[in-house]
């Protein structure tokens, strides 16, 4: 089935969100921090709200674009994500989130269809996402191409800033889709064989960006510097408890390239990622 073109520019109502340390702190074990990032994990230290984060109060308007699109899940792969932050996420807060169908796109034999969503707080906003995904077998109807999209390059022979490995569960899927992500082609076995996988379930390539964003912050340290913007493109699948290891390369000008790696497999499970950081006042 070919997503409904007429769907273009349509807008979501408000989805009020309200969360606490329970969740910040659920969605950080779910994408596999560690006792040493105790920051994120303990309400005695506010507790701190990883930026990828961002992606959890988008959830529902974005499954709403979904039904609305008629995006079918077993044939829908998660291209590319991009989540640009205003403010930090304080530990609790009730946000509201609208989402829009930005485009849908024409690539022949797969289909492109683009969500954006923005999140606010007392009427300011804190986070802008971006969602592609890829329908296959949905392609063909003549529609426009996708704009092109510059992200930052890896220099050519260049060493990386910093490589940090991280560790994921074989309960990984399980645990990260309790923030709200609850595709079951992360958790039933006959579902992610229909949808082409035969091994099993497969990791949320959101969970993987969240070790993405971890590894960076690993790098940054102490340093007074804050994440305002993340992005990556999906290229393989990851299975729960494969180790990630993700390389990062500094630009200059506070910018990030970025690739992960999963396992000992040579080809990276995401390029073309980015990352941004600025001044964390």
């Amino acid at each position: 089935m070919r997503p409904d073109l007429s769907t273009v520019g349509h807008q979501t109502e408000a989805f009020r969100f309200e969360y606490g340390f329970r969740d910040t702190i659920l969605y950080a074990l779910g994408v596999g921090a560690l006792a040493d990032e105790l920051d994120y994990l303990y309400e005695g230290r506010g507790p701190r709200v990883l930026p990828s984060f961002a992606v959890v109060p988008a959830y529902a308007p974005v499954a709403r674009l979904f039904e609305k699109t008629r995006c079918d899940l077993t044939r829908l792969v998660h291209h590319t994500q991009t989540v640009r932050i205003h403010r930090p996420f304080p530990p609790s807060a009730v946000v509201e989130t609208v989402g829009r169908v930005q485009g849908i796109y024409d690539m022949k034999r797969l289909a492109i269809v683009v969500f954006e969503t923005r999140t606010t707080l007392a009427g300011e906003l804190l986070a802008e996402t971006e969602w592609s995904v890829l329908i296959r077998d949905a392609g063909g109807f003549d529609g426009p191409r996708p704009p092109r999209v510059d992200s930052p390059k890896i220099p050519e022979g260049a060493a990386p800033t910093f490589d940090v490995a991280l560790p994921t569960t074989r309960e990984q899927a399980l645990l990260y889709r309790l923030s709200g992500d609850y595709n079951p082609l992360h958790a039933d076995p006959e579902f992610a064989a229909r949808a082409g996988f035969s091994e099993g379930p497969i990791l949320h390539g959101l969970a993987t960006f969240g070790v993405m964003t971890r590894a960076l912050l690993k790098h940054l340290g102490d340093k007074p510097l804050r994440v305002t913007g993340l992005g990556a493109q999906f290229r393989r699948p990851v299975w729960p408890g494969e180790t990630l290891r993700t390389t990062g390369y500094a630009l200059g000008d506070d910018r990030f390239a970025l690739e992960v790696f999963a396992g000992d497999r040579p080809d990276p499970v995401i390029t073309n990622a980015w990352a941004t950081v600025g001044p964390s006042s």
